[in-house]
């Protein structure tokens, strides 16, 4: 069943395949991606499930109203489900898609019936590698990202031997409107959720492809070893897209995982159906499928404390999102007894009572910082602020504007000194990784 209705700012656009009456089962797709990457499930899963797949804010021609945490996103999902009279249902996802689900069963865990996760991840990767990647698209645009999505999606012999999938998998990204993509990003830097994964109760399988560089089989034992009631099944022979790559060894295993692991207690719902205004390529056609995957099972672990966050750990946390993890935690690793109280102070009261307040977003405070540290001739600061600055939203022709000022209100010589810092912070920082 398709349709067409407006999607608004609070929910997200979607369509149904399947049974009116079956039990509702829902596909989250991954940043970069539309709801085409199930498009090899769908057949068989619609055959027992009422299947609904959605795009993130941005992708697929989907309305661009960015969403910058997985709660956001998984808000968007449950007024979208809301909508449509949907209580209660399954739910698989794909890397950022599988975050959402990971959410769902923390927040959520009443509407939540039984859950699979494809190369997801407690924590995916690093805050500062989501962050320098939000850094490239808003200085380069989505080219770079869009060019190299291949080779961390699919195994290179699947890639050379389907042009045509490698081909959809760079204009999909390539269409996809870049401040979502970049709130995307933002999501997944800011999402951690290691310390709570004993709290998800719903039966879950963990899927991952043996050749997953981007969230492989060691961030898929990590979700099973913390999670009480999970089974993992590796799959030879593909990467990270593995629905794409790999579609029947997929699709046999989630149709035993839903059929088996369902809760019995389920209120199915239905509602209207949507497609987007200008529709995402569905994928192409693709190779037969590599041999069965492999399942393994891993024990629970321990549960561990959640600690009560102060205003040092609330600087903590802000100082972490604007300078990196990597330049705090080597500020931090280099205080000794005589340095540990200034390190302490400057977290509490610069990070947790100043850079924490609401009056002023980061971006604002960049500015000011920049100006600041300019006046005073600050050049080592300066670097790593220029760098937060990018974090923080500044393009390098806002940056450039902030030290014009600068040099008017500050003097030119301690301008032309912050020009020749922030000029190589920029080079290193937007320059794309190939």
């Amino acid at each position: 069943m398709r349709g067409v209705s407006e999607t608004p700012s609070n929910t997200l656009q979607y369509r149904f395949d399947g049974p009116e009456d079956a039990p509702v089962l829902i596909l989250g797709p991954s940043l970069g991606t539309t709801w085409h990457m199930w498009d090899r499930q769908v057949p068989e899963l619609a055959q027992q499930w009422r299947v609904l797949r959605f795009d993130l804010p941005g992708h697929g021609g989907a309305p661009a109203y960015p969403a910058g945490s997985v709660a956001d996103l998984t808000a968007r999902l449950l007024a979208t489900l809301d909508a449509l009279g949907v209580q209660r249902f399954g739910y698989t996802g794909c890397a950022l898609g599988g975050a959402i689900g990971i959410e769902l069963a923390l927040r959520h865990p009443e509407r939540l019936a039984s859950l699979a996760l494809i190369a997801a991840s407690p924590r995916f990767g690093t805050a500062d590698e989501f962050r320098q990647r939000g850094v490239i698209v808003r200085t380069n645009g989505l080219d770079p990202i869009a060019r190299t999505s291949p080779d961390r999606w699919f195994t290179g012999g699947f890639a050379a031997a389907q042009p045509a999938i490698t081909e959809w998998a760079v204009q999909m990204v390539r269409t996809t409107d870049p401040g979502c993509y970049i709130a995307a990003c933002e999501a997944l830097a800011s999402f951690d959720v290691r310390h709570e994964l004993a709290r998800v109760g719903v039966p879950t399988l963990v899927l991952v492809g043996s050749e997953d560089q981007v969230t492989g089989p060691a961030e898929a034992r990590t979700l099973v070893a913390g999670i009480p009631d999970a089974r993992l099944a590796v799959v030879p022979g593909a990467s990270h897209l593995v629905p794409v790559e790999q579609p029947a060894a997929v699709t046999d295993l989630l149709v035993t995982h839903f059929s088996t692991a369902w809760q019995p207690a389920f209120d199915s719902g239905t509602g209207q159906t949507a497609v987007p205004a200008a529709p995402a390529r569905p994928v192409p056609a693709a190779a037969p499928a590599q041999p069965a995957p492999i399942a393994e099972i891993a024990p629970a672990a321990p549960p561990r404390p959640e600690g009560r966050p102060d205003l040092y750990e609330t600087g903590l946390k802000v100082r972490r999102e604007v300078l990196g993890d990597a330049h705090v935690d080597r500020a931090l690793a280099q205080a000794d007894d005589f340095s540990e109280d200034f390190q302490e102070l400057v977290t509490r009261y610069a990070w947790g009572e100043i850079w924490g307040r609401p009056g002023l977003d980061r971006r604002t405070r960049s500015c000011v910082t920049l100006t600041a540290l300019v006046a005073g001739g600050h050049l080592e600061e300066l670097a790593f602020h220029t760098r937060a600055a990018l974090r923080n939203g500044l393009t390098p022709d806002e940056i450039k504007e902030v030290l014009l000022q600068a040099a008017v209100y500050c003097g030119v010589p301690a301008a032309n000194s912050a020009f020749r810092v922030a000029q190589q912070v920029i080079r290193e920082e937007t320059t794309p990784q190939e």
